[in-house]
């Protein structure tokens, strides 16, 4: 019985140091993401800045044109929900979270009365919302990881169609902010109608003076538009990857800590159940010699 109790154990034990050892080297493959995913986020924060400014000091240069293109619809009878998510699971609660504030989102913008169409960035985004009754226009898949600006002008002119025909009144992003690597939130926020930035003191320091556009402003708005559109979605695919790889980092992390802790149990229990059938047998040798001592 003890030895039947001892090859189960062996057996857990080097199940458990097999596992961790797949779940260390995800914590490592993550954790050298995680540099990748926030030199790109660095690289790409002048441009969109950029973009920012330049809507902005067009938005002041002619407040009447930027109102008729950036102003917010009377009416919504359409909303589109633009949901980002992760390729792959074993991440914490980082699609959960996303996931579950899309939901919201919709279950908020239907209680209004509006209709709601879902487009779905990564592997996990779309069988969730199927799962639970709601139609997924349209998915994306495969680049999550390591997004590419290419990936995110196709997925802006997915999004950007039907705002242009005038099927949607207004366009939705939810997906995860790359804040530190210590803190990362999920956030909602407008993508369509454009809304105006707000410049900060010293941007507005900057933008002092006369500015004189070429084309006129509405033309210009109109121009840049969808490449405000691309670079936002961009950012937000970049800061959902990172986010993701932290979160993967972290759970690796907390997983290669329980493997350790649950080996060195098993191992623990393991000894105490060899002890014992060392124990057993020395006290069968002693009986048995006690009995043959006697018997003679």
């Amino acid at each position: 019985m003890a030895g039947g109790q001892e090859r189960n154990l062996r057996r857990r034990i080097k199940t458990v140091n097999a596992t961790r050892k797949i779940t260390k080297a995800m914590e490592l493959i993550a954790a050298s993401q995680i540099t990748r995913s926030q030199a790109r986020i660095t690289a790409n924060r002048p441009f969109r800045d950029g973009m920012r400014r330049i809507i902005l000091e067009a938005a002041k240069g002619d407040p009447a044109a930027a109102q008729r293109l950036l102003a917010q619809p009377e009416t919504v009878h359409t909303a589109l929900v633009l949901v980002i998510a992760g390729d792959r699971g074993l991440s914490g609660a980082y699609n959960s979270s996303v996931l579950r504030a899309g939901e919201r989102l919709v279950n908020t913008l239907r209680a209004q009365g509006t209709t709601v169409r879902i487009v779905a960035v990564g592997k996990k985004a779309a069988p969730y919302f199927r799962f639970r009754g709601f139609d997924v226009e349209q998915s994306f898949i495969g680049f999550a990881d390591r997004p590419s600006f290419a990936d995110a002008r196709v997925v802006a002119s997915t999004v950007a169609a039907p705002y242009i025909d005038a099927e949607v009144q207004q366009v939705f992003l939810v997906s995860t902010r790359f804040l530190s690597a210590g803190t990362q939130s999920v956030e909602t926020e407008q993508l369509l109608p454009l809304s105006v930035p707000e410049a900060p003191v010293e941007v507005e320091t900057k933008l002092k003076g006369y500015t004189e556009f070429e084309p006129e402003v509405e033309q210009l708005l109109t121009i840049l538009a969808p490449r405000a559109l691309e670079s936002e979605i961009f950012s937000a695919l970049l800061e959902g990857a990172a986010s993701f790889h932290t979160s993967q980092q972290r759970a690796m992390a907390a997983a290669t800590e329980n493997a350790d802790e649950l080996g060195q149990n098993l191992t623990r229990i393991m000894n105490r159940a060899r002890q014992d059938s060392i124990t057993t047998e020395i006290m069968e040798i002693v009986g048995g010699a006690e009995a043959l001592r006697s018997g003679k």
